[in-house]
């Protein structure tokens, strides 16, 4: 196959996309939305940062499905206040990109204020990674480095508040220590310098992902906060999100793996309708999200409607071109401005033959 054909589909970009939204955006407080859920008796419904992933289209897509707050994946502020390729790269945005909290990895507060004024005009929150255990992150002093250093964050936040007052809200999101007394200090401390609210992934440091989140760990946190506190870990379903909200009495519940496989994750939907694939296919192409980064959200989305077999041959694809093949051969997908794009809940099959094929495959793979 020649290089021309694999190059991505056409692009329709959005008239207002562009690499920062204008001064002008809408701007929608995160505390307000606290507020307004509580009012509803419920959590707000938050995606989380993911390296690669909660990009413009997805942050879109999810939108769609109930999701009341979504952030962008981190941003290292070193890299970004000093590096025009970062600036130009790292971030995109537009007027409807909202409420949006951009992430950033920082380890001191000249950078994190440098990359403030950068930003703050074109999101709706700054929040502060103080919990990803990577060790590459650890080893440049940010993410889960800061956990061990409360006072070294509290000075972060109290410098962003001090130029920025109310005008500018703050995040930190950590995971609990081995002993809880200390994520108590922590908080305390963080809290007295003027963040806004508190995310807690219910792990520490060393637990894995296969373990199962701490959400009575995260319970005592919120008791102890003055401050909005978020629940992350182990959120799968709308009904997790609805227990994990009872269990620990958060104003807001995250997920992160669990959207990405199920973008209608809190719509209550068990799995993605397909009108979330066709969304998605025509964002990512929209926007001009690199192919393999679109490859992995439709391979995530789609494990959980077709069998292996299909799962295979969609993971050897190479090019943007051989993926819309792909899709056309097998399924009646939409376009924006075909009737019935986007509202789709079951797969539509063009060959009868293979949907019972595929279903079959499908009820075998689940003995």
């Amino acid at each position: 196959m020649n290089a021309a054909k694999c190059e991505a589909p056409a692009q329709t970009a959005r008239t207002d996309s562009a690499a920062h939204a204008p001064s002008s955006r809408p701007r929608h407080s995160p505390l307000d939305i606290f507020a307004a859920c509580r009012a509803e008796g419920r959590p707000a419904y938050i995606a989380g940062p993911m390296v690669r992933y909660s990009k413009l289209p997805f942050r879109e897509l999810v939108r769609l499905y109930n999701t009341d707050l979504v952030y962008s994946p981190m941003i290292l502020a070193r890299e970004f206040v000093r590096n025009g390729t970062a600036r130009a790269t790292d971030f995109s945005t537009n007027s409807r990109d909202s409420p949006l909290v951009v992430q950033v990895g920082a380890s001191n507060a000249q950078d994190l204020v440098r990359f403030v004024d950068l930003i703050h005009e074109h999101v709706d929150a700054i929040g502060l990674n103080c919990g990803c255990p990577i060790r590459d992150q650890v080893r440049e002093g940010i993410g889960a480095a800061l956990m061990s250093q409360p006072e070294n964050v509290a000075s972060m936040v109290r410098a962003v508040k001090e130029k920025y007052g109310a005008r500018v809200l703050v995040e930190t999101k950590i995971r609990i220590h081995p002993d809880l007394q200390e994520t108590l200090r922590w908080v305390k401390l963080v809290e007295e310098a003027g963040v806004d609210w508190i995310t807690v992934h219910g792990r520490t440091r060393t637990t894995r992902s296969s373990q199962p989140a701490n959400w009575a760990a995260i319970a005592e946190v919120k008791k102890a906060a003055s401050v909005p506190v978020v629940a992350n870990g182990d959120c799968f379903s709308l009904e997790d999100a609805r227990r994990m909200a009872r269990e620990t009495g958060c104003d807001g519940v995250m997920a992160v793996r669990g959207i990405l496989a199920n973008p209608a994750l809190f719509s209550g939907r068990a799995r993605p309708p397909w009108g979330a694939i066709e969304h998605f296919f025509d964002l990512a192409a929209s926007y001009g999200l690199p192919f393999r980064v679109a490859q992995h959200h439709l391979a995530q989305m789609m494990e959980q409607l077709v069998s292996r077999r299909y799962l295979r041959e969609f993971g050897d694809i190479s090019c943007w071109v051989d993926m819309v093949d792909w899709f056309d051969e097998r399924f009646d997908l939409k376009r924006r401005g075909d009737v019935d794009f986007g509202v789709r809940e079951e797969i539509p099959w063009k060959d009868e033959r293979e949907k019972r094929k595929a279903t079959r495959e499908e009820r075998e793979e689940k003995m």
